[in-house]
C-alpha cells in the first residue's frame, strides 16, 4: 500500500519543521557565548599570593590595612595566577568596576586569560556574575 500525496506532503512538512527547529536551536547555542569583563581571585593582600576562593567570603573592597583575604579583580585579557602564585596587574576595588564581574570559579592551575576561563555559551555556564 503506497501513501497518498497528502500523507507524503504531511510527512515532508513535518520533517522540514523538525530540521528548521534543530538548525535554529543549534545556532542559538553557538551564538550565545559570553565572557566576564572582569574576574576575581582570592588573594592575601600582604603577599599578593592567590589562595583558594573559599577563603574569600566577604565582597567588600580591601582598604589597604585590613587583614585577611580579599577578592582581587583581573581584566579580561589578564592571565590568571595559579593558587600559590602571585597575582598582579589587577585591583582590589571591585566596587569601581563596570561590566560583568565573576568572583571565583576560575581554574586553580591558572595560566588561562580571564576571557577564556569565563567564556560560557548557550545553556551552560556556571559563572557567578556581579555588576
Amino acid at each position: 500500500m503506497t501513501p497518498s500525496n497528502a500523507q507524503t506532503r504531511r510527512r515532508m512538512r513535518s520533517t522540514s519543521v523538525a530540521l528548521g527547529v534543530t538548525a535554529v536551536m543549534a545556532s542559538g547555542l553557538t551564538g550565545c557565548s559570553s565572557s566576564a569583563d572582569y574576574a576575581a581571585v582570592c588573594v592575601d593582600p600582604q603577599t599578593q599570593e592567590r589562595v583558594d576562593d573559599d577563603q574569600c567570603d566577604d565582597d567588600s573592597d580591601y582598604d589597604g590595612s585590613s587583614s585577611g583575604f580579599f577578592w582581587y579583580y583581573l581584566g579580561s585579557s589578564q592571565r590568571i595566577p595559579a593558587i600559590g602564585g602571585t597575582a598582579s596587574g589587577g585591583t582590589y576595588s571591585g566596587s569601581s568596576l563596570s561590566g560583568d564581574v565573576q568572583r571565583g570559579g576560575l581554574p586553580g592551575s591558572g595560566g588561562e586569560t580571564v576571557k577564556t576561563a569565563t567564556t560560557k555559551g548557550g545553556f551552560g555556564g556556571s559563572g557567578r556574575g556581579f555588576s
